[in-house]
């Protein structure tokens, strides 16, 4: 017998899902996600799902060959599940790695070289390569095969009702993220709060999608002003989390008032037609009541730069190369669990406006590291993190008895910081100079 999700009738019960998140200090853990476009190595068109050489043949050679098992939506594979962590599609093809709750840094960036490796293994048969960059360079949305989700139909036609980018979110835009634990309502408001007001300062860190049409497209993170136009109901900065009154409570007040994708049932996707969460608990839906599962769902589809849900989810960064892809979660374990480094990390950041943290990210957008908050370097402020996260880590590594702390996975953000440049920034000077403008050595450069 399939088990039943219990029903959500209250703000109570949805505030519990909150608290039943909550994790003892020692057992805290970090998980890294991180997505990646893939294009064929011969002519750079975006892979499709079908045929001999789609990412559908793709999904089910990996299963076959490395034990993974598959996720099906009806005929269609659509991911693949090994030992906690995920391999998911997403709607233009990019591939998301979902890693599992990992104890150390070292364990999360060894399973995603693992992953790295196998994945351009495989793909090397199918002549596909998989590029590092936040945007994909080259294509439009039109240019870009649909991949058969159902939830991804459904965001199709909502999205584009709520902001003017929501299809080049789904479709061009690839991130790398990172999950972390909480032990009780005042901890995830600290690292809420303090991670929501440094986001800015490290999505210049991890900037990385300049290009777009084969050319420049005026940011250094297009990805991130992407996400600027994309559906406000859902995206960008809560202003509700630097007041004085923000918990478990706040944030799920908000999310009630935000409407629903979809339901599930039966395992087809039901549209909800815009109708809120808060709705739908009071009056059902197509004769559906609202349960804890809804809940669940629901909250994985907003996306503001910091996300709650059982963990918090820190949002803001571009993919990038692999070499910086594991300083992600470095960095932010060692601001977020250490409680020293938590609270220097928030007071450097505390004193801005929430006009101020809006200009700072469409300064970011555009200039990266030479940006400003309220006459500010962003890249000063980001030294100043890295610092903060090192002896974070240090900190750390005494307290959890690590053999070695793991500060030398912040070596290349130091590096990036002693050139003064993000990726982006970095990458566009040798288009301009050493490529001249060649979108061929431009792929090659961005190649996993």
């Amino acid at each position: 017998m399939v088990e039943v999700s219990p029903p959500v009738r209250s703000l109570e019960d949805c505030v519990s899902y909150f608290v039943s998140g909550e994790t003892t200090q020692a057992d805290w853990v970090i998980g890294t996600e991180h997505e990646k476009i893939a294009v064929y190595e011969e002519s750079y068109a975006r892979v499709p799902y079908e045929g001999d050489r789609g990412i559908a043949a793709l999904l089910k050679r990996i299963s076959t060959q490395h034990g993974w098992d598959p996720i099906y939506e009806g005929e269609n594979i659509i991911g693949l599940l090994q030992d906690g962590a995920s391999i998911t599609l997403e709607p233009g093809g990019q591939f998301e790695l979902s890693g599992a709750p990992l104890a150390t840094i070292r364990e999360t960036c060894r399973e995603f070289n693992s992953h790295v490796d196998m994945v351009k293994e495989i793909s090397r048969d199918f002549g596909i390569i998989w590029l590092s960059l936040g945007v994909d360079p080259l294509h439009s949305v039109v240019d870009v095969p649909v991949m058969p989700k159902h939830r991804y139909q459904i965001m199709r036609d909502y999205l584009p009702t709520r902001g003017a980018l929501g299809l080049e979110m789904m479709h061009l835009s690839a991130t790398v993220q990172a999950n972390f634990d909480f032990s009780d309502e005042a901890d995830m408001v600290r690292k809420m709060r303090t991670a929501m007001g440094c986001t800015p300062v490290v999505s210049a860190l991890f900037a990385n999608s300049p290009f777009s049409y084969g050319t420049e497209n005026g940011f250094i993170t297009k990805r991130l002003r992407i996400w600027e136009d994309t559906d406000p109901d859902r995206c960008g900065l809560l202003p509700f989390v630097f007041e004085s009154d923000f918990g478990y409570e706040r944030y799920a007040d908000w999310a009630l008032d935000v409407p629903l994708f979809f339901l599930i049932r039966d395992g087809q996707y039901i549209s909800a037609n815009g109708c809120t969460f808060r709705t739908f608990m009071a009056e059902g839906l197509q004769g559906h009541e609202a349960r804890l599962s809804d809940w669940d769902m629901h909250l994985t589809t907003l996306f503001p730069e910091v996300r709650l849900k059982k963990i918090i989810e820190v949002r803001g960064a571009d993919a990038v190369p692999r070499e910086l892809t594991c300083a992600l979660p470095a960095l932010w374990k060692g601001l977020l669990y250490d409680a020293q480094a938590c609270e220097a990390a928030w007071s450097l950041v505390s004193a801005y406006s929430l006009e101020e943290r809006t200009a700072a990210h469409e300064s970011v957008s555009r200039r990266g590291l030479a940006a400003q908050i309220a006459g500010q370097n962003v890249r000063t402020l980001a030294e100043q993190l890295v610092e903060l996260s090192s002896a974070g880590l240090a900190r750390i590594a005494v307290r959890c008895d690590l053999p070695k702390d793991e500060r030398n996975f912040l070596d290349p953000l130091v590096q990036i910081l002693e050139g003064g440049l993000s990726p982006g920034e970095a990458v566009l000077e040798r288009w301009r100079t050493d490529w001249q403008g060649s979108v061929d050595r431009l792929i090659e450069y961005a190649q996993y």
